[in-house]
């Protein structure tokens, strides 16, 4: 059984089903019969999970899971004590109220790659990277919360999920490894 993580570009579709204006993931992967295990929208880079078996599927991507996804965002302005605060609390974003998370300020990761097209730049403000770390993923959920606590997301770039990171699994915008199902079993 297959277990593929993957560097989903910026501007990808998450879907396997052909689009009318964007690249969708059949442009990358080719294998019969694997599917997302949760989705990034397309505005959104880096890492997805993909698999051939169903019930890993749910496990990965179900919310009862709990299981860890760590978001890198590039967001506008320097992010102060009180708005990290905020944004580890319970935040509401007026139809759900986020679960609490993990959140810093960090220096931008090393490992991380340039993206095209580039993010646009205003010399009069400034940027900062944080790292986020929930068990939930509603849609556009960082960037409302970045939003939410006055620090609009510039770049999102989903680096980790579960026992899987960028950081320790390198692979460019467009690459894929199958590491099994196994490695899923073997790390929980």
């Amino acid at each position: 059984m297959s277990l593929i993580l993957f560097n989903k570009p910026h501007g990808v579709m998450s879907q396997f089903s052909a689009h009318a204006s964007r690249a969708t993931l059949a442009d990358y992967l080719q294998q019969p019969d694997i599917y997302p295990a949760g989705r990034l929208d397309a505005d959104s880079e880096g890492l997805m999970l993909l698999t051939d078996n169903g019930k890993l599927q749910h496990e990965i991507s179900h919310p009862e899971s709990k299981k860890q996804k760590t978001y890198l965002a590039q967001v506008e302005g320097i992010a102060s004590a009180a708005q990290l605060s905020r944004l580890q609390a319970p935040l509401d974003l007026g139809d759900f109220i986020t679960l609490g998370c993990r959140a810093a300020r960090i220096e931008t990761p090393h490992w991380l790659w340039e993206r095209q097209p580039p993010v646009r730049t205003r010399a009069q403000i400034p940027t900062c990277w944080l790292v986020i770390t929930l068990v939930e993923g509603k849609n556009r959920q960082v960037r409302r919360m970045s939003a939410a606590v006055g620090l609009p997301t510039l770049r999102l770039v989903r680096s980790g999920i579960g026992p899987f990171s960028l950081a320790t699994h390198p692979l460019m915008p467009g690459e894929w490894r199958d590491v099994g199902e196994d490695a899923w079993h073997k790390v929980e």
